[in-house]
This record gives C-alpha cells, sequence and structure tokens, in this order.
C-alpha cells in the first residue's frame, strides 16, 4: 500500500508540474498533504510537515542570503573590470571572442541567474559577433553551457534541491564537486578554442573599427545608481575571502553568507533606503528559490514520515539487478542527463532522487555521493524546452531553439560527461561500492 502510495503521490506531482496544471511551489505542498490523509496519516501530518520544513531551514537561508550577496556584487560593479578586460582583449580575433564569451558567461553566472546571465553575455558579445560574422549559435552555446556548469552551486538550484530532497548539507555536495565542475569548465574553454580555430580560420583576424573604443563605462549592473567603484578591491576581497572560508568548512554556509551579506551591505550601502532597495530590487528571485525550499520541506517530511520512501526503495531494490547496485552512483549521474532533459529539476530531485538514494544507500552510498552523481546532468538539462530562461537566450541571439539544441547538445554531454569522470577519478563518487 505504502509503495502505491508514494509512486503515485510522485508521479501525480510530476504530471501536474510538467503538464503546468499547478506549479512546482504549491504542487509540493497540496500533493502529498492529499495523499498522506488518503494513506490514513492525518492524525500525524502537522509534525511530519514540521520535521520536513526544519530539515530544510538551513538550506533555505543559506539561499537567500547567497542570492542576495552575488546580487549585491553584480549591483556594486565587482565583476565589471573582468567584463571590461575581456571586451578589451577579444577584438577582431575569432579565437579571442569565442574563450572570451565562454569566460565572461563563467564570471557572469556566478550568481546563479540564468536570465541575468543571458542578458549581460549577449548584449555584451553579440556586437562583436555581428561585426565579425561568427555564428551567434556559437556564443549561445558557449553561454549556455557556462551556466550548465556553474548551476551546480549551490544558489544555482540544482544542488540546493538534492541537499534538500536528500537532507544532506549543501556544502557536503558543493565543495568536493569543485574540482570536477573546473574540468567541465576547462571543457568549455576546449571548445571555445576549437570553434574560435575553425572561425579564425574561416574568417580570418579582423582590425575592427572602433577597436579603441573606451570600455570604462561597460557595467553588468542593472542600477547605475548602485555601482561602487571606489570599493571594488574590499568587495573583491570580501568575496575571495568568503570562498575560502566556504571551501575550508569553517563556519556553516548559511552563517557564512549571512555574515559576508551584512558586511557587504552596510560598507557598500551605509544608508538604510539604500540597503532597503538592494533588498527589494531582488526580493522576487529570493522568494521565488526559498519558497520552493520550504514547499520542498513538506513534501520530504511526508514522503519521509509515511515509510513511503523506504517502501518505494525496497520495491526498487527488488527490481535492479543486484549486480548493479553497487553501481547506482555513476547510473544515476548517467540518467540525470535525459532525465533533468524531459523532466523538470523539481520532478527529478524531489520525486525521483529519493528512490534512487534510500536504495543507493543498501549498497553503502551515502546520501552526499547520490546527491553529487545526481548534478552532473545540469548543462544537457538547460537544453530541455521546460526551461523557460533558454527561450530567452535563443530570442536574445536570434536563433531558433531547435538550432541551438541541435549545435550545443553534443557538446553538453561531452561537458557532463567530463564532470562525471573527474568526479570518479578524483573519488567525489564511486564507480562501484560494495558493503
Amino acid at each position: 500500500m505504502l509503495t502505491f502510495l508514494g509512486f503515485a503521490m510522485v508521479i501525480t506531482f510530476m504530471y501536474l508540474i510538467m503538464t503546468k496544471r499547478l506549479s512546482a511551489l504549491i504542487a509540493l505542498i497540496l500533493v502529498p498533504i492529499l495523499f498522506a490523509v488518503f494513506g490514513g496519516f492525518a492524525p500525524k501530518i502537522g509534525p511530519m510537515m514540521l520535521e520536513g520544513i526544519t530539515k530544510l531551514a538551513p538550506t533555505g537561508v543559506m539561499l537567500m542570503f547567497a542570492i542576495l550577496y552575488f546580487a549585491l556584487m553584480i549591483d556594486s560593479g565587482l565583476f565589471d573590470p573582468a567584463v571590461r578586460k575581456i571586451l578589451k582583449l577579444v577584438k577582431g580575433d575569432p579565437l579571442k571572442i569565442a574563450v572570451g564569451t565562454a569566460v565572461l558567461a563563467l564570471v557572469v553566472s556566478l550568481d546563479g541567474d540564468g536570465a541575468t546571465t543571458y542578458m549581460i553575455c549577449v548584449a555584451a558579445m553579440l556586437p562583436l559577433y555581428s561585426r565579425i560574422g561568427m555564428s551567434p549559435r556559437i556564443m549561445a552555446g558557449l553561454i549556455i553551457l557556462a551556466g550548465g556548469v556553474m548551476n551546480m552551486t549551490p544558489w544555482g538550484g540544482p544542488t540546493a534541491r538534492a541537499a534538500s530532497a536528500l537532507h544532506v548539507d549543501p556544502s557536503d555536495i558543493f565543495v568536493p564537486m569543485i574540482p570536477a565542475m573546473l574540468a567541465g569548465c576547462v571543457a568549455i574553454l576546449a571548445i571555445a578554442w576549437f570553434y574560435g580555430l575553425r572561425e579564425r580560420a574561416r574568417l580570418g583576424e579582423l582590425h575592427l573599427q572602433g577597436d579603441e573604443i573606451d570600455h570604462s563605462e561597460i557595467s553588468v549592473s542593472q542600477f547605475p545608481d548602485a555601482r561602487r567603484p571606489k570599493l571594488i578591491w574590499f568587495n573583491g576581497a570580501l568575496t575571495l575571502l568568503l570562498m575560502v572560508t566556504l571551501i575550508a568548512g569553517l563556519l556553516p554556509l548559511p552563517v557564512l553568507f549571512m555574515v559576508a551579506f551584512s558586511i557587504a551591505m552596510i560598507v557598500n550601502y551605509p544608508c538604510l533606503q539604500q540597503q532597503k532597495d538592494r533588498v527589494a530590487a531582488h526580493a522576487g528571485s529570493v522568494l521565488a528559490v526559498v519558497g520552493l525550499i520550504f514547499a520542498a520541506g513538506i513534501f520530504t517530511g511526508i514522503l519521509s514520515g509515511t515509510g513511503m520512501v523506504d517502501a518505494m526503495s525496497k520495491s526498487l531494490l527488488a527490481v535492479i539487478p543486484p549486480a548493479l547496485g553497487p553501481y547506482l552512483a555513476v547510473i544515476t549521474a548517467l540518467v540525470s542527463m535525459p532525465f533533468t532533459f524531459f523532466m523538470s529539476n523539481d520532478a527529478f530531485y524531489y520525486g525521483v532522487l529519493p528512490v534512487l538514494a534510500e536504495a543507493a544507500s543498501h549498497y553503502g552510498i551515502t546520501a552526499a555521493e547520490m546527491a553529487r552523481a545526481s548534478i552532473v546532468g545540469q548543462p544537457v538539462h538547460l537544453l530541455s524546452p521546460l526551461v523557460p530562461s533558454t527561450y530567452l537566450l535563443v530570442a536574445l541571439a536570434g536563433i531558433e531553439f531547435g538550432d541551438h539544441q541541435r549545435f550545443t547538445l553534443k557538446w553538453a554531454v561531452l561537458v557532463c560527461l567530463c564532470i562525471m569522470v573527474a568526479a570518479l577519478l578524483l573519488g567525489t563518487f564511486p564507480l562501484y561500492s560494495s558493503l
């Protein structure tokens, strides 16, 4: 009965959000409550939901302040010098333009917001592509590949979803994955180099009229009044210190981002009204993500509290050949590509991953290892027709969605495989696990 209820609940949830009958936020709250009542768990629903929300509270806090922190850094102009330097260096060389596109996208996508990344990168690079005669498909492909890798940061979304679904600390997922993510970045730069050389052979290196343009006023900040160019060294040092302490694990992630955000806010915007304006400017992004995390607490709390996830994992174990059980981590990494392409991240991380993780635990594979494996497919996920921001990218670049998919999909799979191989070589998650 519990197995049937569990799979029915997951399938109902996935159907409702994939057919857009309900938003993920509402479905995460209402669907598990209805199935718990139907299963006779009505008297215990309250404690189950509270327990789930309590477990996810640190993740919600971390996401809220991480999004606000990086939004603050972009508003203040921290990344402007890097962007200006890239634009100044690329000039009329197709090779430099391609590599510069990849580097720019990797830097800008640090804030985890795909739409913002696309708007900034296309606005900066499309005029160069047009003047040189390079294909905008190359630009769009490199930008979305970079976004896919940087989407694996804890404030990007998938890592937070995996952490909340499996009740794992986001830093336990993200920090060990950093070397594998760097391997993905190297793969993207290699792809950019390949296309840059090909375009250079086709077009040659051109000296464009206007190469001497002054780039000093170019900024990725969307709020000119919020720029703080005089504080760029302070903001850079603060961000570097934040990254070092994050990797070293000196404090929990929520605390680190709360402290860093507070320091950045009071130094950059000492006026109370300015502080209110900065928070208000990004409240929509914060609410959308954090609300989803707390709603997921109800879903996972009921899934665990009723015993549905245990029953589902036992039924899954019964159909998985024993020989494949020890390979569940690498299997999860591989299936994360098609699964997150054909279904939303919410459906995969809240519906499928908990069952896979529970089954893998019987073979000695930890929840953190399964969570790391589950985020490998993100570069492919962003090419899904279910991702709204991708439509923005192709619209800005002036290309067809189908052309973008055909051009980029093979490279996205390659980047995912590079990340997976690096993770396996470094022991981030196991190829084979035996008790």
